[in-house]
């Protein structure tokens, strides 16, 4: 029986540490279908100075999505493998919207600061706010 570990894909770790027997465990399949998903791409174990693959926890994580797939909702290999590829494309793709979005707001700021009648050099900065009092005498018609 296996003991059920729950790995969230965005929280999991990218180093390459597990050992496929406990990679296997983790992802609750047997060290051969984690070889047999390696050779197809779904997953890429890094290796041991020895030769050995390694795994993370990120791809315990993606073994059990891949399971999942396969067994509840019955999509075959070639479909995961796509499915997983057009994630990593969406996923990358949001990354490079968010990267133009904060340059897009930083030309923004930058325009505006170009576009101000006042630039900062013309600006003087006061240390103290003044305690100064005016008093202001509207004119009368008659005073002209």
């Amino acid at each position: 029986m296996y003991e059920e570990i729950h790995i969230s894909v965005e929280q999991a770790s990218d180093a390459k540490v597990l050992i496929i027997s406990v990679a296997a465990r983790l992802a609750g399949m047997h060290p051969q279908t984690l070889r047999q998903y390696d050779r197809l791409g779904l997953v890429q174990a890094g290796r041991a100075g020895g030769g050995g693959r390694r795994y993370s926890e990120r791809d315990v994580a993606l073994l059990r999505e891949v399971q999942r797939l396969s067994q509840d909702d019955g999509v075959n290999l070639a479909g995961i493998k796509r499915i997983i590829g057009l994630e990593q494309l969406v996923a990358d793709l949001q990354h490079r919207i968010a990267e133009l979005e904060q340059q897009l707001d930083d030309a923004y700021t930058r325009m505006a600061h170009m576009e101000s009648p006042y630039s900062t050099r013309d600006l003087v900065r006061q240390e103290a706010p003044s305690t100064a009092l005016v008093v202001w005498r509207p004119r009368r018609s008659a005073d002209k």
